[in-house]
């Protein structure tokens, strides 16, 4: 084989990555090896059991840094573009055949006769528009009109009077009550999106006919157990794939919690199943970024790992309650009679505020903070990650906070200038301090300065509080060499091995059509060759 025809992985991501953001970031779906649970995020469950385990889960995951409901920027339709759109741009709509998905047009915008479909409906906790109305993990995008259809029935198996859509079910159960039913390829995705409602918000107090037929007031077990039985048999034979691994860490991403029982396919046996009695240990149990064949639900695929021996470093750290972090101030304008609109001390790190305390007056002013240039050239992805506080913003954070990139390209010195659109904000105002990650892998083989752009009017000066700022970035610490032999080097073809296409589906030799290009991996060895 030719030198050209074997490349290295590490070049095709980087290509890749500069001349397809959008598909890469947004929707290509995530690497089960990078489906990363952060270090410690479940330590508290170990050695808990049944109700003690579920209430344990809900501590860890009841507050969430949830979107604002409808469309537009930091809204639901805007965090869907992330979460539920495929590699071609498509709505992805759980409730609807694939042929009947709808194109997205922009970050925020409606897709066309779609709505925010709510597996828990509002009217189960008395139509109070709190969290589990905007949590993302309770909202799906959905068409119309089987949105209306399925109305606030609870799922369950429907058995006769189907009035569907010849994919989703809504009918009657054995009961006699209606119900709506998944298309097998997405039970165990809704079943345990049921799971981690019933634990999220197992303090809530459910109300209506609908609610009741599988929910029960108190914090255990709070699903019936003919529901719970259901939804575990339904997720038992549709285990986690790489969609849905894919849309957890997407959520994460956005609100800061994730569903435990995406991340442990089996946690649901030691909550309500047959281990109710073993305790639960998140360091020994499968996870399911263990699954590596993509035959779970959903029609998601697992992409190939093709690097393999990637390492993680920090780029930038900074913790600005103990030093400024080398970040420096520039004053667009200021009506304050403030002299700095950024302060940093000992205890909040870096602070912005136009607002006059002496006599409680606000005052327009515009401010940025910028941390120092980082080198992201050499690195495959990168992202930047604040902890931070926000208050008195009255739901308008977004309005008047930014987080801004200006990149310049090493090889051309090109200057690019970029908000970054995936920040995020606390759901409500207040001083609690929370950890948001922002990607950055539009900008590996740049150097780039980042800034957090503050402004004020009259009408409104919230107060913005950094404590902490990390860039990490993952280099390929060994990879793939270009070579001048022949692929036998690499991968021993008498052996088992997989063939995937480039945007990650996995291959059956039938699939594999002459002069196309696929990706290898046999064990740690992953190669990108053309079929001749």
């Amino acid at each position: 084989m030719r030198q050209n025809n074997i490349i290295t992985i590490n070049y095709m991501r980087k290509k890749l990555l500069r001349l397809s953001l959008a598909f890469l970031v947004s929707v290509m779906p995530a690497l089960p090896m990078l489906a990363q649970i952060p270090e410690g995020y479940y330590s508290s469950l170990k050695g808990k059991k049944g109700a003690e385990l579920k209430t344990a889960i809900h501590d860890i995951i009841k507050k969430a840094n949830v979107l604002s409901y409808g469309s537009d920027y930091g809204h639901t339709w805007w965090g869907f573009w992330s979460t539920d759109r495929n590699e071609n741009g498509y709505f992805i709509d759980r409730y609807s055949s694939e042929s009947e998905w709808e194109m997205s047009t922009s970050q925020g915008a409606v897709g066309a006769g779609m709505n925010i479909e709510h597996s828990f409906p509002k009217s189960w906790w008395g139509g109070a528009t709190v969290q589990a109305y905007k949590d993302l993990y309770n909202l799906m995008p959905c068409k119309s009109k089987i949105n209306s259809t399925k109305s606030n029935y609870p799922m369950g198996k429907v058995v006769s009077g189907d009035t569907g859509n010849g994919w989703t079910k809504v009918g009657k159960g054995t009961d006699g009550k209606w119900y709506w039913e998944p298309a097998d390829p997405w039970k165990g995705d809704f079943a345990r999106g049921y799971m981690y409602m019933a634990t999220a918000y197992q303090d809530y107090n459910w109300s209506g006919n609908q609610a009741l037929q599988i929910l029960q007031q108190g914090a255990y077990p709070t699903l019936k157990e003919w529901a719970y039985k259901l939804y575990i048999q339904w997720a038992k034979t549709d285990r986690p794939d790489a969609l849905e691994i894919k849309r957890n860490n997407d959520v994460a991403k956005i609100q800061g919690n994730r569903n435990p029982y995406v991340d442990f396919p089996n946690l649901m046996e030691y909550v309500w199943g047959d281990s109710t009695n073993i305790a639960f240990n998140p360091e020994t149990t499968v996870k399911s970024s263990s699954y590596v064949n993509g035959d779970g639900g959903g029609g998601g695929s697992i992409d190939p790992d093709p690097n393999p021996d990637a390492t993680e470093v920090n780029v930038y750290q900074a913790t600005f309650t103990s030093n400024d972090g080398g970040c420096k101030e520039s004053i667009i304008s200021n009506d304050s009679p403030h002299d700095n609109i950024w302060t940093r001390n000992a205890k909040y790190g870096w602070k912005a505020t136009a607002y006059n305390s002496d006599n409680k007056s606000n005052h327009a002013a515009e401010a940025t903070l910028t941390l120092p240039e980082v080198d992201l050239t050499g690195y495959d992805d990168a992202k930047l990650t604040i902890n931070q506080a926000i208050n008195f913003a009255k739901g308008k954070a977004l309005k008047y906070l930014k987080v801004e990139l200006k990149s310049v390209d090493t090889s051309d010195g090109t200057v690019e200038e970029t908000p970054l659109t995936d920040f995020a904000v606390p759901s409500e105002d207040s001083w609690t301090y929370y950890d948001y990650t922002l990607d950055l892998s539009h900008f590996v083989g740049t150097k780039a300065t980042i800034s957090f752009r503050y402004t004020s009017d009259a009408n409104m000066c919230c107060t913005w509080e950094i404590k902490k700022a990390t860039i990490t970035g993952t280099k390929n610490s060994t990879g793939i060499k270009e070579t001048t032999t022949e692929p036998k080097d690499f991968i021993d073809f008498s052996k088992p091995y997989d063939v995937y296409s480039i945007d990650g589906r996995k291959l059956t030799p039938s699939q594999t059509n002459a002069n196309s290009i696929v990706i290898i991996r046999q064990n740690s060895k992953v190669i990108k060759m053309r079929i001749r």
